[in-house]
């Protein structure tokens, strides 16, 4: 009897190629492209992989001194697709697809070193509560020219100008783009990635698109995964390059990725929802738990060295540790609206983070705030930056010392995982101070 996936490739005959593949620590599809026939057989069968693959750098290097790699002969897992299914992928000249897979030990057993493996275990203990998280995510991420060394506007369609306005919410800049956004919006419809609106955003070239709302977090993660590349992919066919990186331009306001949730009972009701503009005192709870584990999940919400150039005062992006009601200062803002809406926006990872990762986070601290019945502080009015809050971290290391030794992140992630990323960012970060650079050269050359 044929899968499902079988099915969809007997009624795509036209698909010449197959990606396999599987999200890495940074978020990064690391996999092989293989024809339909061997996509056939990792279906029955599994694809095999090495372990380590999901625990390489961000340049895709091995990390030194991973569990993962020679001192366990760098092991071979199975790779066996998730519930997603294939896809399409319209970006691409030849008709293509992609087989979505998660990573598995060779016995079976999910392997705990897998990003979407560390969200399906936060969701099942909200399953087994009887509970559905409701998620939404927004991504924002700048159209630009890279053919020189550091990014530039893009070039206005059916013009030889660069983009120069900074059109907050002008619809000039969507229109100035309109065959790119047509050309996304039907290939994430092919996708099943559920877009709403976008909007032209504070940045020269700078987008948001909002996925729309609904009870599956890890089809919400699958979504802005998928819809990363699909950005990415069309903006090359395009002749852009789609960044998400944190902070792109030193002038201009950085990416973020932001978090709506709420969560449903068993029969269907909002628990966030008391029937006025408050909540309930289960999402202060959850307030609570987010604002506890912050500090110590910072690494999940800026994984990179360029995430903490975003994070700075009165630059759009929470950097004090704090909530408020319609407060977009603070790094939790419970926006209005309908109570039975009533739900919380997570507004500090990048949009360089990894959603899978973030999602667990954000999950999984909301939950420990719930079962522990935490309060949280009094929320805030006016301008968080102005207040002397707390603040989250501002160095890399930092975020990496807190993430690798927090109790908290311990109560949410697997003990691999943690140590598994610890690895690969204390790899990444000591590349970087290793590197030495021509602003270094220009300023001390001729000086000291």
């Amino acid at each position: 009897m044929n899968s499902p996936q079988d099915d969809w490739l007997d009624a795509h005959p036209d698909i010449r190629s197959v990606r396999l593949a599987v999200a890495d620590l940074n978020g990064q599809p690391r996999g092989k492209r293989v024809p339909v026939v061997q996509c056939r057989k990792a279906l029955r069968e599994g694809a095999r992989m090495p372990l380590s693959a999901l625990n390489v750098d961000i340049w895709g290097d091995d990390i030194e001194n991973s569990p993962l790699v020679f001192a366990s002969g760098d092991a071979d897992g199975v790779l066996r697709p998730t519930e997603r299914g294939l896809v399409p992928l319209p970006w691409l000249s030849a008709p293509s697809a992609l087989l979505p897979l998660w990573m598995h030990e060779e016995g079976g057993a999910p392997f705990e070193g897998d990003p979407r493996r560390a969200l399906a275990r936060v969701v099942e203990r909200y399953a087994a509560r009887g509970w559905r998280p409701v998620v939404a995510l927004e991504l924002e991420f700048y159209l630009c020219d890279d053919s020189e060394p550091r990014p530039a506007p893009p070039m206005k369609r059916d013009s030889s100008r660069r983009m120069e306005a900074r059109d907050v919410l002008a619809l000039s800049g969507l229109d100035m783009f309109d065959t790119f956004f047509t050309d996304l919006y039907d290939a994430c419809e092919a996708m099943d990635i559920p877009l709403d609106s976008a909007i032209s955003e504070s940045g020269v070239g700078q987008f948001e698109v909002s996925l729309a709302h609904g009870p599956d977090a890890m089809k919400a993660a699958d979504d802005a995964w998928l819809f990363k590349q699909a950005t990415r992919g069309f903006a090359r066919s395009h002749g852009m390059a789609a960044t998400f990186m944190a902070k792109p331009y030193e002038d201009q306001a950085g990416n973020g990725l932001h978090i709506h949730f709420s969560v449903l009972d068993a029969e269907g009701r909002n628990v966030f929802d008391n029937g006025a503009t408050e909540g309930s005192a289960v999402m202060r709870a959850a307030v609570a738990g987010c604002l506890e584990a912050m500090r110590a999940s910072t690494l999940l919400f800026a994984p990179h060295m360029n995430s903490y150039r975003r994070m700075a005062p009165d630059a759009h992006a929470p950097v004090s540790i704090c909530w408020g009601y319609e407060n977009r200062t603070a790094a939790l803002r419970i926006p209005g609206g309908a109570s039975d809406a009533r739900r919380i926006e997570h507004r500090v990872a990048g949009g360089d983070a990894n959603p899978y990762l973030v999602l667990a986070g954000v999950l999984g601290a909301a939950l420990d705030g719930i079962e522990r019945g935490a309060e949280p502080p009094a929320p805030i009015t006016g301008n968080a930056y102005e207040q002397g809050l707390d603040r989250l971290p501002v160095f890399w290391e930092d975020a990496i010392d807190l993430f690798a030794s927090s109790p908290a992140i311990a109560r949410i992630f697997a003990r691999p995982l943690v140590r598994n990323l610890e690895l690969c960012k204390r790899q990444e970060l000591r590349r970087f101070e290793q590197r030495w650079t021509d602003f270094e050269f220009a300023t001390y050359l001729d000086t000291v």
